[in-house]
């Protein structure tokens, strides 16, 4: 069989765990539900909406739902800055301040009904104890390289925390479904050590996802932030040489990292980012090139570089989405439809979770994700 014969298989086995009712696809859900109080009337025609025979109840529209750290981040105590002083000041003066310790409790406080989260990987840890982090230097959106402090699941500090947290979700009748991870880097590098060390913090941090039970993480591509442009060839005919080796580079780096996943049950995700993966058919090449269940897409709904791929990009990327996507409202865009996207990705049999990543726009954060919250109930 032809390397193009076993991709096109693969997407068809897939499309066939979707479609057909959706119920061995639903049955896992099921399963992944189950550890939650909430979630044991949920049943497979409620996890799985197309072509469902009744309405969801409110109880099975949540079981589909994430709250997310990461527009609520201005409240949390840190080890490093987290956005500008004055907004971080002024979030916390009217929410006050906590950790992410307290998050499982604040989201079902906030989010009613709500047990599963999307936690960012910049808020974990303890950030009074220094040993649960290490140093690392990136460049800046603007071209210069910063110093960041960075938490490490691999340090005995680092790993007693994801227990405590892991313990946290217990008591709360909580559940880490996604980490939105922006550690691991130079995944795509085309210098062979950097990409080494991107692909080992990626695997360290998949060891600490597997101790909170996340379903899935996200892992950046890497590389330049502007994707490199084709030039022509001798022919005058465009060539792209060089973002044909970046992909070859995040190929292999996935391939690598979805089988060190698939051995902890925890998914690696690509998301509509800079760089490589603004471009959607990058990422569907590489998810087909790995061939993996363990590798899948996690769509942003409003991460995109023009306005024409925010539903057209989504519609493409909805077959490779199974676990995760953010439900976002940015105001980068003219009113962008949220209800939309939800019905976009529920057409295409998607029977994963909605993480409510509010970006920016005339609420705060808080606000924002309670706004998408109400958006994506009324959607499902």
């Amino acid at each position: 069989m032809s390397l193009s014969n076993g991709v096109r298989g693969n997407l068809d086995r897939r499309k066939f765990l979707q479609g057909a009712g959706g119920s061995l696809v639903a049955g896992l859900m099921i399963d992944s539900l189950s550890s939650s109080a909430e979630a044991q009337s949920v049943t497979p025609e409620s996890i799985v909406h197309a072509g469902a025979s009744r309405p969801l109840t409110d109880k099975e529209k949540v079981a589909r739902i994430a709250s997310n750290s990461y527009p609520i981040r201005y409240i949390f105590k840190t080890h490093g800055n987290i956005g500008e002083k004055d907004t971080v000041a002024q979030m916390k003066k009217k929410y006050g301040e906590i950790t992410m310790l307290d998050y499982p409790e604040f989201t079902k406080k906030t989010f009613p009904g709500v047990y599963k989260m999307d936690l960012w990987s910049s808020l974990f840890g303890d950030a009074e104890d220094d040993s649960q982090y290490v140093k690392s230097t990136i460049v800046g959106y603007d071209g210069t390289n910063r110093t960041v402090s960075e938490f490490d699941p691999s340090s005995a500090s680092g790993r007693k925390w994801l227990e405590k947290m892991a313990n946290k979700q217990v008591t709360t009748g909580t559940q880490c479904h996604h980490i939105s991870n922006n550690a691991p880097r130079d995944i795509c590098e085309l210098d062979p050590e950097k990409r080494k060390v991107g692909v080992e913090v990626a695997k360290k941090w998949l060891d600490g996802a597997a101790i909170l039970g996340a379903k899935s993480m996200r892992v950046n591509s890497g590389g330049p932030r502007i994707a490199p442009s084709p030039l022509p060839n001798a022919s005058s005919y465009p060539k792209n040489n060089s973002i044909e080796q970046y992909l070859a580079n995040c190929i292999e780096s996935f391939k690598e990292m979805a089988d060190y996943g698939g051995k902890l049950g925890v998914k690696v995700t690509l998301e509509n980012h800079w760089g490589l993966t603004a471009n959607p058919i990058n990422i569907k090449i590489i998810i087909e090139e790995v061939n993996n269940p363990f590798c899948e897409a996690s769509p942003d709904f409003c991460n995109w570089e023009h306005k024409y791929l925010m539903y057209h990009a989504l519609q493409d990327l909805a077959p490779y989405a199974h676990t995760t996507v953010h439900a976002k409202y940015w105001d980068r865009w003219d009113q962008p439809d949220v209800q939309r996207n939800v019905r976009i990705m529920l057409n295409n049999n998607y029977t994963g979770v909605f993480a409510l990543e509010y970006e920016a726009g005339p609420w705060d954060g808080i606000e924002g994700a309670q706004h998408l919250y109400r958006e994506v109930m009324a959607a499902l």
